[in-house]
């Protein structure tokens, strides 16, 4: 069973998470730059087997897609081309980076650490990540 990597993709920098081997806990795994990162997954892939990549799809309250789709939508067709063998999905991120913050607000972190955004990015990816944990485990 190959790991399942979670993508909270942004104009600047990329959040990314992983599960474990068995797929039963989403860790946050790094933020970086947002060019530099097919060049990071190229690289992650081939030293680890996974089976799926999730990236987190902005929609609005109504359910339309948000904004930030016209960045997203290359980055996922360019994954499409570079990982073809890879299973991609998308998930409703919504609320993830709220959450983070709130998540980062709650854990005691000092008022400098808590204002890191890259932070924010790895905790939001990994929100999307058990989102996505949890959707799976309701169809089973």
């Amino acid at each position: 069973m190959g790991r399942i990597l979670a993508i909270d993709y942004g104009q600047k920098r990329v959040g990314i998470a992983v599960t474990d081997e068995m797929q039963i806990i989403a860790s946050p795994l790094t933020t970086m730059p947002a060019g530099e990162i097919i060049l990071f997954l190229k690289d992650y892939i081939g030293k680890n087997s996974v089976e799926t990549i999730v990236v987190g799809e902005p929609k609005q309250m109504n359910n339309t897609a948000s904004e930030s789709v016209k960045f997203i939508d290359p980055f996922v067709k360019r994954l499409r081309k570079e990982f073809a063998d890879i299973k991609l999905e998308r998930i409703d991120e919504r609320f993830t980076s709220l959450i983070a913050t709130q998540t980062i607000r709650n854990s005691g972190l000092k008022k400098k650490d808590r204002q890191n955004k890259s932070l924010v990015d790895a905790i939001s990816a990994t929100i999307i990540l058990q989102s996505f944990l949890e959707a799976k485990q309701l169809k089973h």
